[in-house]
């Protein structure tokens, strides 16, 4: 056996490890939910899951022409993004910015996993991940506890990116990435709920109000949505 293989084989065998702790990680988040004070224990990752919402909202509302006003992050995991002007698309636009927020945690967490395809790619994307929350908190973060809890989640995965050793960089910007993807299955009787929040809708009786099909049809529609990101990001990012 020649040096290429057995390094190869050595790879391969660090992905398969790897894969089974994020799998781990995974049962083991879905139980913490079920069992009390887990929700604590998850409380960081359900901060930043919070960010990926309410920036999934912001964001997509500035590609369809409105402009992202701020976004406010409370204490108890809660959140709301505010934005201003008429959109692309008129009633599929503001559907489209309703529904950018259940799926921005997948949608990043999906990235974040084919980020770790690499060494190299998962420490960039820890530094971009770090500076784009600290960034965010200049531009548009704008409650007191969202400034504090995200100029400290930036600063903790900006360390990791400059800081951490490779192995675990790559590990924590996987499982960085499947909590995203599984946080949606977390609140998922908020895709099931017609209203919710100060708004008075959620963001699926939004879509319904926008699109016609009840809210349940784009709730399922989301969490199934959910799931595929996370196993094609996985299947992708562990394909030899």
């Amino acid at each position: 056996m020649d040096f290429q293989s057995l390094e190869t084989k050595l790879n391969n065998s660090v992905d398969r490890i790897g894969i089974w702790w994020l799998i781990g990680a995974a049962a083991v988040t879905i139980v913490l939910w079920q069992v009390p004070y887990g929700d604590y224990i998850l409380y960081p990752f359900s901060i930043l899951a919070t960010w990926f919402h309410e920036m999934g909202h912001g964001l997509a509302a500035i590609l369809l022409g409105g402009d992202f006003q701020q976004l406010q992050i409370y204490a108890d995991g809660s959140g709301v993004a505010y934005h201003s002007g008429s959109l692309f698309l008129g009633p599929i636009g503001r559907a489209l910015v309703s529904a950018a927020g259940p799926m921005g945690p997948p949608i990043a967490g999906a990235i974040l996993i084919l980020a770790s395809r690499s060494f190299k790619s998962a420490s960039i994307s820890l530094k971009i991940l770090g500076g784009f929350l600290l960034f965010s908190v200049l531009i548009w973060v704008r409650s007191l506890f969202g400034i504090v809890a995200i100029i400290l989640l930036g600063l903790i995965i900006l360390g990791i990116g400059f800081k951490g050793n490779r192995w675990f960089q790559g590990f924590s910007i996987q499982f960085l990435g499947v909590q995203a993807c599984i946080s949606t299955y977390h609140q998922l009787d908020y895709l099931f709920t017609r209203t919710a929040g100060p708004l008075g809708l959620s963001d699926t009786g939004q879509i319904q109000r926008q699109l016609f099909l009840p809210y349940w049809f784009w709730g399922g529609l989301m969490a199934v949505a959910s799931l595929v990101l996370l196993i094609q990001s996985l299947r992708i990012a562990y394909k030899q």
